[in-house]
């Protein structure tokens, strides 16, 4: 199948293009800053759910999981209990969080959370070559996160010792954590998905995505 190139044109008219792409590029930049700060000036619900957890070290709670830290990022996984391999989808992700120090020297801890039995996660992991740190969620936290088998990501604040919930976003909310698509999304051929270009590709959003050990 041929696919549609751009058309090719002299550095002068290049450069005119690209000049003219830049100031909506920062208009985006300017509108994603207004987003992200509205995102931080959102109300807060208090979590008072005593949930426990099961980490590499024995039961957790919710507020362990700040490890001191003012902030806690949750990534809600797809893995069942019984299942022996996590989400295509949530595994890249995962594949795209950086040095976990970065958020930490913002106060802000992450943690990745499955349904899965602890066993079943660290047999993951190690497949994965994953040192990001998890736990089992066992029953009620998911739930009462607005988690019924699919995932997420959820944002807590602690004060204290009270914790509250600050954020929540899903599906194409995911994007944002995909380091991944941001460079491809900087190519001409971008992701290669059918919604972006007629003729680039037949795959719908994230079809495409495989294990890191599976392509």
């Amino acid at each position: 199948m041929s696919i549609a190139l751009p058309e090719i044109v002299s550095r002068e008219e290049w450069q005119t293009a690209r000049d003219a792409l830049m100031v909506k590029e920062k208009e985006l930049t300017q509108a994603t800053d207004a987003i992200s700060a509205e995102r931080r000036r959102l109300p807060m619900v208090r979590f008072d759910g005593k949930y426990e957890f099961e980490g590499p070290d024995g039961p957790v709670s919710l507020l362990d999981l700040f490890e001191g830290r003012r902030q806690l990022i949750v990534y809600h996984f797809m893995l069942a209990p019984g299942q022996e391999a996590g989400c295509p989808g949530c595994s890249i992700v995962v594949d795209n969080i950086g040095h976990l120090a970065h958020l930490h020297a913002r106060d802000t801890t992450l943690y990745v959370v499955a349904p899965a039995t602890l066993p079943e996660i660290e047999r993951y992991k190690e497949r994965m070559g994953w040192t990001v740190p998890w736990v089992s969620t066992g029953d009620g936290f998911n739930p009462d996160c607005g988690i019924d088998g699919g995932f997420g990501i959820s944002v807590f604040l602690r004060d204290g010792d009270e914790v509250f919930r600050t954020y929540f976003t899903t599906a194409r909310g995911g994007d944002q954590l995909v380091g991944t698509l941001r460079y491809l999304d900087l190519t001409p051929l971008g992701r290669q998905e059918a919604w972006e270009e007629s003729g680039r590709g037949t795959d719908g959003p994230g079809h495409w995505w495989k294990r890191h050990d599976e392509y």
